[in-house]
């Protein structure tokens, strides 16, 4: 019998429709202290060996996240792994795909981070610090400040949460251009390129948004050379992974206008050693990872889950698969 492993909590909000959706399953529960349970009766833990597992958002944020991730690393058959998360440059999602899962992703923080993204580019238009610092003062200031119409986004990672935030941004009367391996044409761009054009894209945008995974072609992408090329007076935004990004290439590039502003959620070094220069830099503008952390978020995560444990009961294709070879590097 097919046999998920799933976090207490999340199970108890869930236990009804995973029934309903796969009635015939064993189900193995971990409690909020690491001890686990087989349909209810208490199991060593090298015992639960899971067939598909279930990583929820709650589990990652748990105390108990390394006795469910030994569960899952220890099970002899683990044919599914469904992740809250976007991201799977951790070397658990590795060895979870080595040993021939399939893993799926969640997107669920899309919503939040495309929200995010223009929040972020609009109070940069809009020179919201000068504002605040300004009201801080009681100091009437009045101040010229720059239109979205008509301005050029690149967006560097042209997946759900590139799409998301190119959705919003066309409603402004943005151009877009998107960046991804698939050269195939978008409705939500004006134009879909390639890595290998962004020497000659990034002299034209207003606009760089960074929401591409972590992989061999990101790591250390936005450099000093990258840094070089980008407009004079346009905005940077990161919500991609902190380590796509050189933050000293970015405070020497910032020094000279281009970008003129950064917004960043995602670092190098998490969370952002208080000595950064960048807590208090007056063209930055720091968020704490929490781009996707939204009201929504949870639901459409647990959404994702029960259409794909309908799927896999079914034997049909999985949403959001994971390519291995992004996983392991390759």
């Amino acid at each position: 019998m097919t046999r998920l492993l799933i976090y207490a909590p999340s199970y108890a909000a869930a236990d009804d429709e995973i029934q309903r959706r796969a009635p015939d399953l064993d189900i193995v529960v971990m409690d909020e202290a690491g001890a686990f349970a087989l349909n209810g009766q208490p199991i060593p833990p090298e015992e639960a060996r899971p067939d598909i597992v279930w990583l929820s958002e709650d589990l990652y944020m748990a105390p108990a996240m390394l006795a469910f991730a030994g569960a899952v690393l220890a099970a002899p058959k683990l044919a599914w792994a469904q992740s809250a998360s976007a991201g799977f440059e951790n070397p658990f999602f590795g060895r979870i795909v080595a040993s021939g899962a399939r893993l799926t992703t969640s997107h669920g923080q899309a919503v939040g981070i495309a929200d995010f993204v223009i929040w972020g580019v609009l109070d940069a238009f809009q020179r919201g610090p000068e504002r605040r610092a300004a009201q801080a003062r009681s100091e009437w200031l009045e101040l010229e400040v720059r239109e979205i119409l008509a301005s050029t986004w690149l967006i560097i990672g042209f997946g759900s949460i590139g799409q998301a935030v190119a959705a919003r941004a066309r409603g402004f009367g943005v151009r877009v251009v998107g960046v991804r391996r698939n050269p195939a044409p978008d409705p939500l761009a004006d134009r879909i390129a390639s890595m290998d054009d962004l020497p000659t894209l990034l002299p034209t945008a207003d606009v760089v948004v960074m929401s591409a995974p972590l992989n061999a072609a990101t790591l250390g992408l936005a450099d000093a050379t990258f840094f070089a090329a980008m407009k004079p007076g346009s905005v940077l935004v990161n919500v991609g992974r902190g380590k796509s990004l050189d933050e000293a290439a970015l405070l020497a590039a910032l020094e000279t206008g281009a970008p003129a502003h950064a917004v960043l959620d995602v670092f190098e070094s998490e969370p952002l050693p208080s000595a950064s220069p960048l807590w208090g830099h007056p063209r930055v503008t720091v968020t704490a990872h929490c781009s996707g952390v939204t009201s929504g978020q949870s639901l459409r995560n647990t959404e994702l889950f029960f259409d794909n444990l309908s799927r896999f009961v079914a034997g049909e294709p999985l949403l959001n698969l994971a390519d291995p070879k992004d996983v392991l590097g390759g």
